[in-house]
């Protein structure tokens, strides 16, 4: 199953159509769901509350309805139900999706601060989800690559995995980016030449078992000079997904979410899947 979270915004609506074509890809069913606050699904509401509540939930009703029908626009064979969860959002979300595939939100919803790249709502399932979360922004108009960048960490190694999966799926070129290079005062220069072929060696031989699982995916490695980020913004430019993991090398014990994968849901130019790490 997948689960994607609508809130009656564009950026939700193609997230339902996004997570449509998903479901069918995975031949798995999808469930849109939409959140309101807990009190609204209460029976026993006071009076003056009663149909404020009533009011709320037929808005929440419409919400759900152009969801799914944005859903089966994009996927007609789709299987599509629709739930209202109650709660916050984010809460109620990450625990309905405990034992989905994949959870699927927009990159920014109705409420969203001018400037703001990434809704509060999308950000907090990106970084409690037990599940790998899929954030879509803009969609490419023809279908491209899939990019997963990787620096061969063991969170690094079920991105690839998935990101195998997904090319796979689409019958889609997968490339893999890692960046290398060393810091300097004014920037990042080349790294040693040497160093960087025998990276790039490491690079392919850690391939080599995903190659091996999913021979009908076209599989490309690149060691590219620069900061991660702008790495991966400028490689995922034009894809149909770029893949990373929630966390890599160099993070913290404890941090829900490493620094690359957090600066990508703001920058990336595509939509972006935050594949879990390890427990």
């Amino acid at each position: 199953m997948i689960i994607v979270g609508v809130d009656g915004s564009r950026a939700g609506l193609e997230a339902a159509g996004w997570a449509a074509t998903e479901a069918v890809l995975r031949q798995v069913p999808l469930t849109v769901a939409h959140v309101v606050p807990k009190w609204v699904c209460e029976e026993d509401q006071p009076v003056r509350y009663a149909e404020v509540a009533r009011w709320m939930r037929e808005g929440a009703q419409t919400v759900l309805t152009s969801a799914k029908d944005r859903a089966l626009r994009e996927r007609p064979q789709a299987r599509v139900e629709t739930v209202l969860l109650p709660g916050d959002p984010r809460a109620a979300l990450v625990k309905a999706a405990a034992e989905a595939e994949l959870l699927v939100v927009g990159s920014s919803g109705i409420g969203g601060v001018r400037g703001l790249l990434v809704g509060s709502v999308a950000y907090g399932v990106v970084a409690h989800a037990e599940t790998n979360v899929v954030l879509v922004r803009d969609r490419p108009a023809t279908p491209g690559e899939v990019v997963a960048g990787t620096d061969l960490s063991a969170c690094a190694e079920r991105a690839l995995e998935f990101a195998f999966a997904e090319a796979e799926l689409r019958g889609a070129r997968l490339r893999v980016v890692q960046a290398w290079a060393w810091p300097q005062p004014g920037g990042f220069g080349p790294a040693d030449p040497e160093s960087e072929q025998g990276h790039l060696r490491a690079l392919h031989e850690a391939l080599s078992p995903y190659r091996a699982r999913h021979p009908r995916v076209e599989a490309v490695a690149e060691i590219v000079h620069g900061h991660p980020v702008d790495v991966l913004k400028e490689a995922a430019a034009g894809a149909e997904l770029l893949v990373v993991g929630s966390r890599g090398r160099g993070q913290l014990a404890g941090m829900l979410i490493g620094s690359i994968s957090q600066a990508m849901l703001h920058h990336a130019p595509c939509p972006l899947a935050v594949v879990r790490s390890p427990a």
